[in-house]
């Protein structure tokens, strides 16, 4: 294999995981969760949340009392 050897590569190996380990579990998780993400949103219904937030309608209510003479 492009003329590498079983310990070229085993040292090839041992330098990639000595300069990565610190970021291996960071990267593992990151992958996780992206794939956690994907199945979720593969799974679940195509729908628009058009519900208004709590503080949106307590504004809209404050203006409208507000507003009244």
């Amino acid at each position: 294999m492009f003329g590498l050897g079983i310990w070229e590569l085993l040292i090839i190996l041992v330098i990639v995981l000595v300069l990565f380990s610190r970021r291996l579990p960071e990267i593992g998780k990151g992958l996780g969760s992206g794939i956690k993400n994907f199945r979720k949103s593969m799974t679940e219904k195509d729908e628009i949340d058009v519900t208004p937030d709590e503080k949106a309608e307590d504004e809209t209510k404050a203006e409208k009392s507000e507003s009244k003479p």
